[in-house]
């Protein structure tokens, strides 16, 4: 077989799919460099004082700050309506918020808080801490770590000795691992809990503001955020949320020394169901109180006042009341009524116009700075604000040398430049890069076609070796004209669009040779060029795929995947023999007179064996039906399905607390997993492929049974209480961690000796001395049922057939005589040479794959296994109906292509996944690994093979599609010879070396057809995201689809890769198996 070809015109298909992902991501999902430099109290900031004067050293205008922050505390909660006469829970339960604005004006202000998508507590609280934009990914130093690394004000205040002291969500905690002088966190998993962190809280909070030894007290309330998630807004828990809420800010009001500031404020709001997450108003609008014992205003609220404060605004504003440097990468703006204006000041304060320029210095370093490291501010927006800002420093160095800093010119420059900058930076890491999402777009559609035209001229190609060496060079070429291209331009080469050229060039020169080929067949002999009508691709099942790409853009039907994608796959397995029975194929075949046998194109077969063979293909669908309706009790629940109450077995047995209910799961599961090893070992041995001395059938007989026992010995240790055996706590502490760290290492050596030696087939020439030993231990298998090992030989390769075949006529093999009426030579295993080792691939890789769910997966994994076998008996009998019984094109149709690619999704909620965030199971990371980790790569790699198991077991075993047509062409040779037909004898899966080209073309077509599907799948997604990008649950439902449908496909294309390298692998050995058998045949 050629190899080559093979692998690299898929590999070459992968990869421009996965560059069009790329480009669409990069342009849908931006992302942020970040700047991980500090600011330091010697930043020069003050004009004519460079180099003298320390900011730090200055008297700050607050020594001390309280920050309350009331979770989801939206300004409608805030606001107190005195006219309401029957107020709902959630409004005017603040009182004291509109009583300390109507007494004191001058100590307080209420604002409405507004955040920037996603309004998520992790990244609200990167927002106001550093003041940066945080993205939907950010990339930096800290990538895969949840703390964070870029300047903040929690660093600066301890920088300059602020003794921080923290309570409340640990969220903080891992934001901020050791940076604060005390902290006291609670747990803030349990959105179900509305006490525990506030309790907490309380517990602590006065006795702390009371005492001496803290600068900063962070306190995070939950209460609230919990209520509206468990409840909404609109219950009467919210109501007493809120009430207790407005108690402590009494409290700590009381409590305020004069040098005291104190910020209340929300770190997002939520809709009118208590959900947050997205971009509405309802959302992003929270509240923001501040309040302070000595006058913080200079004159009452009036309409200079801005309407809205952008959360992002605080960090400037709390670093320079609390005299220490802005975080370096803040893009915030001061609060300017916090700042008196100049010649107003007060001791210690910084004028407005001062504040301003602090800030204005500090948020163009870092313009000058990010942009020298990243390349995505456009040159003509970084000029235009470079010469603003050079224009604004002469400016305010001329007006500071004339002592005429109130300017309100001045001011409003300075506040203009700083808008600018927010503005600028906002729409470069917070909006779509439209050029890269379309050239995403063009490039997955022509990957699409191209995918398309592959598998159906995959004989063409594989005939051409050299089909991709001018696409090698094209890409090359136009890679480098590109960049070229680039540095004269723009003076600087962005990588993503060299690739896009060079994946661009690579399609379009492909589609042009696709049509000259196309072009010569259509005027040859050939007609390969009629298989690409559109009439004949659009079968009911390419049908039902552009159904399914055309449904992706519908919200609902992305939330109730789970069921619909089971009903398409029992649609595409009942269409089948709909389709056999339609054309007449499930039918005896009765002749009205009897015609010469020339003209029958092969013998009919008897009713006797019609029947049974129409009762295993209608069994094979009920099979398929049961596992269907079975799998629907695995699936998990999102939160938009309401009522849904997901599957108990998605819950580990240490979670249970009913023991007749663990009892009952442990024996299923434990069952489920027996009763899989027991079916792939019985599959083997009935085609005798347990008979060989090999690594594989080692393998089979002793490690993936060991294997399996190991991870039922890990379920009952895992699923064992803590204090059910106080005294054997260290002994099952270390089989925890022994148990499935053996199962690992067991699965990694059993695939990688498949791997090594993966033949299965076991030779025996029954010589005068083994002809003795034969009668004490008589073999139980042949390499298939009731066939004649001499027409497996010849339809291995004609040549060794004639040696082996003189040899035999000659005498020249002892007892080459046929005694009992028994061959001369025995070959077993060798009809399922491919396909048994690459199923017991898959067994082993399925078992390795269950170890990482929960234990009750067990019974999913079950389901899958019989649901692929049943599909791959229907797939065979539809095949050799269509081919009167003998399967000679080796083409697999569409139909069975789409529903093992469908039921890759079908199995991916059948175990549990949904895609969503929230659904992933973390847990798998610490399977084998309770202590932890101390890197990502293994934890990473854990979660994704949890996550995308089915997408792997699928596309590994894809193969099995081309197989198995071949495997059961022994039902139907043992059918006609038992009618007394003169029938040639079938040779299964031999009868691919026939034709090793058509075998290569075969292989290429069906792994294109494959890899079409999901693309399609894939294209479709990233249309939906793009047209709907604008949508409401673009960030909830179409954003986190996209990014599982394509990571699907990436796992996918590489399973895939690796299964098909692993059949060709086979067929290697194989080959080299010949080269030893022909000098022993001749002997």
């Amino acid at each position: 077989m050629k190899w080559f070809p093979v692998l690299s015109l898929l590999f070459w298909m992968c990869a421009v799919y996965i560059t069009g992902i790329y480009l669409f991501v990069g342009g849908f999902l931006l992302v942020r460099l970040e700047v991980n430099r500090t600011s330091s109290c010697l930043d020069a900031l003050y004009p004519g004082q460079e180099l003298e004067r320390d900011f730090c050293r200055g008297q700050p205008r607050f020594r001390k700050a309280v920050l309350l922050i009331i979770d989801a505390l939206k300004i409608d909660f805030a606001r107190f309506d005195p006219n309401n006469t029957s107020p709902r829970p959630y409004e005017n339960k603040l009182p004291v918020l509109d009583e300390t604005l109507s007494a004191k004006p001058s100590h307080s202000r209420l604002y409405p808080f507004r955040a920037d998508p996603p309004t998520t507590t992790m990244q609200r609280i990167k927002g106001f801490t550093t003041g940066s934009l945080p993205t939907f990914i950010d990339v930096g130093n800290n990538f895969a770590s949840s703390a964070i690394l870029e300047d903040n004000l929690i660093q600066q205040l301890g920088q300059v000795g602020k003794r921080v002291v923290f309570m409340g969500d640990d969220t903080w905690e891992n934001l901020y691992p050791k940076r604060f002088h005390r902290s006291l966190p609670f747990p803030s998993f349990n959105v179900k809990d509305l006490h525990t962190v506030d309790n907490g809280i309380l517990q602590n909070i006065y006795t702390t503001l009371e005492g001496d030894d803290w600068d900063v007290l962070v306190a995070h309330f939950l209460g609230v955020d919990h209520c509206g998630h468990r409840f909404g807004p609109d219950h009467p828990a919210m109501a007493d949320k809120l009430t207790q809420m407005d108690g402590v800010i009494r409290s700590v009001i009381r409590r305020l020394q004069n040098d005291t500031l104190l910020v209340v404020m929300g770190d997002h709001g939520m809709t009118d169901t208590g959900d947050h997450g997205g971009e509405s108003q309802k959302e992003t609008d929270a509240a923001i109180f501040i309040y302070s014992p000595s006058p913080l205003f200079q004159q009452p609220q009036n309409q200079l006042e801005p309407e809205v404060v952008p959360q992002t605004d605080l960090v400037p504003t709390l670093a320079l009341l609390l005299g220490i440097p802005i975080p370096y990468s803040s893009v915030g703006q001061v609060l300017l009524p916090l700042f008196p204006p100049h010649g107003q000041s007060a001791v210690g304060a910084l004028s407005q116009q001062e504040a301003l320029w602090i800030n204005a210095k500090q948020v163009n370093r870092f313009l000058e700075t990010y942009s020298s490291m990243a390349k995505d501010i456009p040159p003509e927006t970084l000029s235009l604000l470079r010469a603003q800002f050079s224009h604004l420093s002469s400016e305010y160095i001329t007006a500071h040398q004339k002592g005429l800093l109130s300017s309100p010119q001045l001011t409003a420059s300075l506040q203009a430049y700083l808008t600018s900058v927010r503005d600028t930076c906002r729409a470069t890491w917070a909006k779509f890069n439209p050029f890269k999402m379309a050239a995403g777009l063009v490039i997955l559609a022509l990957a699409c076609a191209t995918c398309l035209l592959l598998s159906e001229l995959s004989l063409t190609f594989i005939r051409e070796n050299g089909a991709l060496k001018s696409s090698c060079i094209a890409v090359m070429l136009t890679g480098v004209c590109v960049a070229i291209a680039q540095l004269l331009a723009w003076g600087y080469v962005e990588v993503p669009w060299c690739v896009a050229g060079a994946a661009l060039s690579s399609e379009l020169l492909f589609i042009w040779k696709a049509y000259r080929t196309r072009t010569v067949t259509k005027t040859g002999l050939k007609k390969s060029a009629s298989c690409l009508s559109v009439p004949k691709l659009l079968t009911p099942a390419v049908l039902i795929l552009l159904l399914r790409c055309a449904s992706l853009l519908s919200d609902s039907y992305v939330i109730a995947e789970g069921r619909v994608i089971t009903f398409l796959v029992f649609s595409l397995a009942f269409y089948i023999p709909v389709y056999l029975n339609w054309h007449g194929y499930l039918l005896p075949q009765i002749y009205d007179s009897p015609k010469p046998s020339a003209l029958l194109s092969s013998p009919a077969l008897p009713p006797s064996v019609v029947r049974k063979e129409v009762s295993t293909l209608m069994a094979s669908l009920a099979l398929v039906i049961g596992s269907l309706f079975l799998s629907l009790f695995f699936h998990g629940c999102r939160e938009e399905q309401g009522l849904c109450q997901p599957s108990q077995f998605l819950s580990p047995l240490s979670r249970m607390q009913d023991d007749k209910l663990k009892n009952l799961h442990y024996i299923l599961s434990v069952s489920a997993l027996a009763l899989y090893t027991f079916l792939l070992r019985s599959w083997m041995r009935n085609y005798g492929n347990l008979n060989a001395s090999s690594i594989t059938v080692f393998t089979a007989n002793w490690i993936l049974p060991l294997s399996s026992i190991s991870l039922g010995l890990h379920w009952a240790v895992s699923g064992t209480p803590e204090d059910s055996f106080k005294n054997l706590s260290e002994l099952i502490g270390l089989a925890q961690l022994a148990l499935p760290r053996a199962a690992y290492c067991l699965l990694t050596a059993g695939l990688l000796l498949i791997w090594l030696d993966p033949l299965t087939v076991f030779i025996k020439s029954k010589t005068s001395t083994q002809n003795r030993l034969a009668s004490r231990l008589p073999p139980r298998y042949r390499a298939s049922i009731g066939i004649s090992p001499q027409a497996e030989l010849h339809h291995l390769i004609p040549q060794i057939y004639q040696q082996m075949r003189q040899s035999l006529d000659d005498g020249e093999l002892s007892g080459a005589g046929e005694e009992d009426g028994r061959p001369a030579v025995e070959a077993y295993g060798l009809g399922t040479v491919y396909s048994a080792p690459l199923l017991l691939f898959c067994g082993m890789l399925g078992i390795g794959l269950l170890l990482l769910h929960p234990e009750g997966m067990a019974l999913a994994f079950l389901l899958v296994l019989l649901e692929m076998g049943a599909v791959l008996y229907i797939h065979a009998s539809h095949c050799l109906h269509k081919h009167n019984m003998k399967y000679s094109g080796f083409n697999v149709p569409w139909t069975p292509v789409v529903l093992w690619a469908l039921a890759a999704t079908q199995f991916f909620h059948a175990t549990g996944h949904l895609p969503t965030f929230p659904s992933i199971q973390w847990g798998a990371a610490f399977v084998g690994f309770p202590d932890g980790h101390t890197g990502t790569v293994l934890p990473a790699s854990l979660v994704i093979l949890n996550t995308f198991a089915s997408y792997i077991l699928l596309a590994v075993s894809c193969p099995l599609l081309l197989l198995w047509p071949l495997v059961c062409e022994v039902r139907y040779s043992r059918g006609e010879r038992a009618c007394g037909d003169e029938v040639e004898d079938a040779v299964m899966e031999i009868r691919l070396r026939e034709s090793p080209q058509q075998f290569s073309s075969a292989l290429l077509q069906l792994s294109a057809r494959y890899l079409f599907v999901h693309g399609a799948q894939v294209f479709a997604s990233v249309c939906a995201a793009a047209i709907l990008r604008r949508h409401l649950m673009v960030w909830k439902v179409f954003a986190p689809k996209l990014m599982f449908e394509a990571s699907a496909f990436i796992v996918t294309s590489l399973s895939m890769l690796l299964g098909v390298t692993f059949v060709l692998r086979i067929d290697s050995a194989v080959t080299q198996w010949f080269k030893r058998l022909v000098p022993d045949a001749s002997r």
